[in-house]
């Protein structure tokens, strides 16, 4: 029988986070200067106000963001019976030089995995690569897939470094990147595209803009890199899932194929850049049911996940009511909460194809 018209799959939420305290220490203790130039580069993109507000915050959730049985009450609460787990993505850390950045995302993988480990049924992961070290992140996705049994990797929208000002920035566009597209592409990994932090800086620390207005236009800037530069042409396989719903891009997609069609260095694509959201997956988390139709519309049904950024307060609480608020037609609905998810593999650890090694 057809699992999208009988809906006999588990509900699955593809953006859920999980915080590793022994990360921050180790990237403390392993470059302190960097690490103190980047939380001084967090001061001045957020203002004040805001790091404070996101301490209280942090602080109020910690239990969800490190206790397992508060994590499987939540997602009972919610009816969510899977959740996809990344890192937070505050633990990306492009700042780190290559042996130290390599630890890191190493450290990270085993953490996400002793974590699953503890709900196999219920949880499934992802690991990190240094994105700052191109050349480091075929062997820190292998790591993160072959050696941790992990579905794939996040990544942020770019990664670039406080503390060398002089170190190229890295766009998903970044020709050196192609190895690991290339290798994703052939082990059918996972790449979570999570924006952290956004290169406009000062202009958007009052108001709390350097979330509501950073996230979604680092995910419209890295995802354009990634359409514009042929990426998606080279890789058609690749499994590229955008947290907040793909940010600004797809429901305002009508003027980048415009400039494809009118400016030549705009044509690094071979079609008009609104095709390629029917490649990209995009979470639910939108936070209006309008805009859930329309990013349903505009990508189709097929490509939009169940998603809440669990536990952050920018997150859903309720994200399968959310879903079910939107409109969208029944066979629509069961897409998202968790078809989308079986057609890509995304499954409890226990039940995932990739087994995880013995050795």
């Amino acid at each position: 029988m057809n699992p999208v018209a009988t809906g006999k799959h588990p509900t699955v939420d593809v953006h859920a986070h999980v915080l590793i305290p022994a990360l921050q220490q180790a990237v403390a203790e392993g470059d302190p200067e960097g690490f103190a130039a980047l939380q001084a580069l967090e001061v001045r993109r957020n203002g004040p106000e805001s790091m404070a507000n996101s301490g209280l915050m942090i602080k109020e959730r910690w239990p969800q963001l490190t206790d397992l049985d508060r994590r499987l009450a939540d997602m009972d609460a919610q009816g969510v019976e899977v959740q996809l787990v990344s890192p937070s993505p505050s633990h990306f850390y492009y700042f780190a030089g290559e042996d130290l950045s390599l630890t890191l995302s190493k450290q990270a993988n085993r953490a996400v995995r002793e974590f699953v480990d503890s709900a196999p049924d219920r949880l499934n992961g992802l690991g990190l690569g240094p994105l700052q070290h191109p050349h480091l992140m075929v062997e820190a996705l292998d790591h993160a897939v072959l050696e941790c049994g992990l579905l794939g990797v996040e990544v942020g929208s770019f990664a670039a470094t406080p503390t060398d000002p002089e170190r190229s920035t890295v766009e998903l566009s970044d020709p050196r990147l192609e190895p690991f597209w290339n290798r994703a592409e052939e082990l059918g990994a996972i790449v979570f595209l999570h924006p952290f932090g956004c290169s406009l800086d000062e202009r958007l620390d009052h108001f709390y803009l350097a979330n509501t207005v950073s996230q979604p236009a680092e995910n419209a800037v890295a995802l354009s890199h990634l359409i514009f530069s042929g990426v998606l042409d080279r890789h058609p396989n690749l499994k590229i899932v955008a947290a907040h719903g793909g940010g600004y891009l797809p429901t305002t997609i009508g003027r980048s194929d415009h400039a494809w069609k009118v400016r030549p260095e705009a044509q690094g694509c071979a079609e008009p850049p609104s095709s390629y959201l029917h490649r990209i997956f995009f979470d639910s988390l939108v936070h209006n049911p309008s805009e859930l139709r329309a990013l349903v519309t505009a990508a189709g049904p097929d490509q939009v996940l169940l998603g809440s950024d669990y536990p952050f307060d920018m997150g859903s609480d309720l994200p399968v009511n959310e879903v079910h608020a939107a409109g969208l037609s029944a066979s629509e609905a069961v897409r998202v909460l968790g078809a989308n998810a079986a057609a890509l593999g995304i499954t409890a650890a226990a039940a995932a194809l990739i087994a995880r090694p013995t050795a």
